[in-house]
Formats: C-alpha cells, sequence, structure tokens
C-alpha cells in the first residue's frame, strides 16, 4: 500500500504523508516512495513549488522502530537516502507541519526551505535517547545554520520536544497558524514562489545552499555563472519584455 502522494494544483505539488495508524512513522519502502514523489515533483515542469506535509493531526513519529528492529544493522544508514530527496530537488519546498514532526520528522522539517506550523506542531530531535546521531545528517548541518550553535546543541543534546511558540521563537519556523489551516497556509506561500522566474528561482535555490560550505570568491564566481546563464535565459528575455509592456510575465523555466 502507498504511503505517499503526490497531487498537483496551479503548480504547487504537495506530497503528503499518509499512514495515520502511526502517526505518519516512516519505514525503510516509504522512504523510498518519498524519494520517487521527489524525484516525480522535481521532473514535472507544472510543479513549481512543493509542499511536504502529513495527513491531519501529524507530519511525522519518526522512524518506524519495528521497521528498523527487523533491518540488518548494516543497512539501516541508508536512512540518509531521505537528505538527497530534499536537497536534489530543484524548487522550494515548504513544509506544512501540524503534530508530531519527530525523530526522521524533524529532520524533514529542516530539510525543507520554509516551515509554516499549526498550533499543535511539535518538534524534537529525539535520536540521543535511541543511541543515534541525526539520522539524515539535517540535525547536524541545517538546524545550527537556522537556530545557531547554541540553540542546535539544546535539542540535540537533551532531546527535548518543543511545541510550535518555542519552534518559532527560535526562529526554526517562519510562521505560527491555527491547525485547520496550516496546509493551505503552506500552499499558498508555495504558490506566492511560483510567481517568478521558474529558471531563476531553481538557480537562486542551488546558489543558497552551494553558498554554505564555501568561502566567498568562490561563490560570486559561481553567482557570476548563474547570473550568465539567466542573461541567456528565455525567463530573462520575458520578464524584460513583461515589463516593458507593462503586463504580467509568462515564464516557462527556460
Amino acid at each position: 500500500m502507498a504511503h505517499i502522494s503526490l497531487a498537483v494544483h496551479e503548480h504547487v505539488g504537495t506530497i503528503t504523508i499518509d499512514r495515520p495508524e502511526k502517526k505518519n512513522a516512516m519505514t525503510y519502502g516509504m522512504l523510498t516512495e518519498l524519494g520517487r514523489a521527489f524525484a516525480d515533483a522535481s521532473a514535472d515542469d507544472a510543479v513549481r513549488a512543493v509542499v511536504l506535509t502529513g495527513v491531519p493531526g501529524a507530519f511525522c513519529a519518526g522512524t518506524d522502530l519495528s521497521d528498523l528492529d527487523a533491518t540488518p544493522p548494516e543497512e539501516r544508514s541508508r536512512g540518509g537516502l531521505g537528505t538527497s530527496s530534499f536537497l536534489d530537488c530543484p524548487k522550494p519546498v515548504v513544509a506544512a507541519v501540524d503534530g508530531p514532526a519527530v525523530g526522521m520528522g524533524a529532520e524533514f522539517t529542516s530539510l525543507c526551505d520554509v516551515r509554516v506550523a499549526g498550533e499543535g506542531a511539535r518538534f524534537g530531535w529525539v535520536f540521543v535517547h535511541r543511541g543515534l546521531v541525526p539520522d539524515t545528517g539535517a540535525g547536524t548541518w541545517v538546524l545550527p545554520r537556522l537556530v545557531g550553535p547554541q540553540q542546535a546543541a539544546r535539542l540535540l543534546f537533551a532531546g527535548e520536544i518543543i511545541d510550535a511558540a518555542e519552534a518559532l521563537r527560535i526562529g526554526f519556523v517562519h510562521e505560527v497558524v491555527p491547525s485547520a489551516s496550516v496546509l493551505e497556509r503552506a500552499q499558498a506561500m508555495a504558490a506566492s514562489f511560483t510567481v517568478g522566474s521558474p529558471f531563476a528561482v531553481r538557480e537562486t535555490k542551488r546558489l543558497l545552499y552551494a553558498g554554505l560550505g564555501r568561502d566567498f570568491a568562490g561563490h560570486v564566481a559561481d553567482n557570476r555563472a548563474a547570473l550568465e546563464r539567466c542573461f541567456a535565459s528565455a525567463d530573462h528575455r520575458e520578464g524584460v519584455a513583461a515589463f516593458l509592456e507593462r503586463r504580467p510575465p509568462v515564464f516557462t523555466g527556460r
């Protein structure tokens, strides 16, 4: 039975984790499904932004420990496959989070570009309580870049579960809304990312994350090359023409 679905509406692809009886806890099979959904959204020109969510009341309660226990130890670290699914997606990804986002679920939210939380959302990097480090690597690489090393250390070392208000206070989530409207708000935010040039947004996302791991001179050189590609793109020509003709642009992503 498939537990991951992708639905597309007006350039926004919504990926939903649907395993409510386990609060959307992930199995290795579901990770494969998730990777496939992200690959499909990445390859579909009709999709210009992605929302990741769970069925109402839960985002993802982490790894299904019964599935983990049945997996040979030498294969368990392949949970990191979930990381590439997110980072390889060239389109903006918005998390719509309500209910628990714990363990791998918290990692998934870290790997999204923007996070919208419902009032019932809870976040917890509980890996130390299971004798583990964060399983996708997001907690030790992305999280300190989002909230600072001190807050990340507190969350990672204690395995503390925080509520939506605390996540907003430390800057982990962009905003907190009533639980009933979290998906609608996240989809509206994703829709706002589809208005500009898909070509430029794709290059901007790549530069945003590439810049976190290199010096400024190297980044400027890459930025210059990206700018040259933008100048040569059909989207740039359309953007200029639309401005001069005082009409909305019709971008193609090329």
